[in-house]
């Protein structure tokens, strides 16, 4: 089984307008809701792969009750949401048409009591037991500890559990010194962890720091991979135009997958990017195109990259 943490879970509206203009008012075309979070998001596209996921994070108030009443829609996730006082949030994804580009607004999530997240602590003790791997994704809500992640990732290791970390700003800075064996940073939040721009040196920094693999999404650059068993520069086939939304969460679950399956990295590392860019067609987060997963992989370029500083 593989966990899935989504601590700052959210319902994720999706509005589709023929062109998105500012200050005007918009016709919307299409509405799209679904369980949403990063973990959520992540859980959806390992059971797609045939894989047993178990989602946990918070989940509270009437938008939390229709998160879950949606998440028994997917099949293959297991709900182990925990309930709280607090409201979750929603966001809110707005797909230009005309361009394909998408405008995205997050509300805040709740505020979670000292409580609460001591109940919770004691529940992922309980969910890692069966777990083979976990993925801690995604923003804090309100009320914890900004080492809330370095506090699960020790757990995890405790347990001996593989964990992988994708979160941003002092959430990771702390969760990278707890030593997970995987962060999936992009370029910004990899510069924002080391002071380091050019990205070589940045991946290879983070690692210096804890991280025993750092997986670098560069954007049109494709990924740079620095691990214990070597480097590689990943590249897609070709640039996939449409809604980018989840495709970093699609690339954790091929990220996992290819973990607890053990195959090479860097058949891990096609698989994870053909899913990132077969995500991009898909009309929401957590799916993928499956026709243009099956094309792009065996045509994704993963070079070695021994040279790297």
């Amino acid at each position: 089984m593989i966990l899935t943490v989504t601590l700052n879970t959210a319902l994720d509206l999706t509005y589709r307008v023929p062109a998105l203009t500012r200050r005007g008012s918009h016709r919307v075309d299409e509405v799209t809701e679904r369980a949403g979070g990063k973990g959520l998001n992540v859980a959806r596209v390992l059971a797609t792969l045939g894989h047993e996921v178990t989602v946990t994070g918070f989940a509270g108030g009437a938008t939390g009750g229709t998160v879950r009443t949606l998440l028994a829609e997917s099949k293959g996730v297991r709900d182990a949401l925990m309930p709280v006082a607090g409201s979750t949030r929603r966001t809110v994804a707005v797909v230009d048409e005309s361009d394909g580009d998408t405008t995205q607004f997050n509300e805040p999530g709740p505020l979670i009591t000292g409580d609460e997240w001591a109940a919770f602590l004691d529940s992922y003790e309980s969910l890692l037991d069966g777990a083979d791997a976990v993925a801690l994704s995604g923003s804090l809500p309100r009320g914890l500890p900004v080492g809330a992640y370095a506090t699960l990732i020790r757990q995890a290791r405790a347990n001996r559990v593989p964990v992988l970390l994708d979160t941003s700003g002092e959430p990771l800075r702390r969760g990278v010194a707890a030593r997970p064996d995987l962060v999936k940073p992009n370029a910004e939040e990899l510069a924002q962890l080391t002071g380091v721009r050019e990205p070589e040196r940045a991946t290879l920094d983070a690692r210096g720091k804890g991280a025993r693999a750092v997986i670098a999404s560069l954007g049109a650059d494709g990924l740079l991979a620095a691990t214990e068993e070597g480097t590689w520069r990943v590249a897609a086939p070709r640039r996939i135009r449409g809604n980018p939304t989840g495709a970093g969460d699609s690339l954790v679950a091929g990220l996992l997958s290819g973990l607890v399956e053990g195959i090479p990295w860097p058949s891990r590392l096609a698989r994870a990017t053909a899913l990132s860019a077969a995500t991009v067609l898909a009309p929401v987060a957590g799916e993928f195109d499956p026709a243009l997963y099956a094309e792009l992989l065996p045509r994704v370029e993963v070079t070695d990259h021994p040279d790297a500083p």
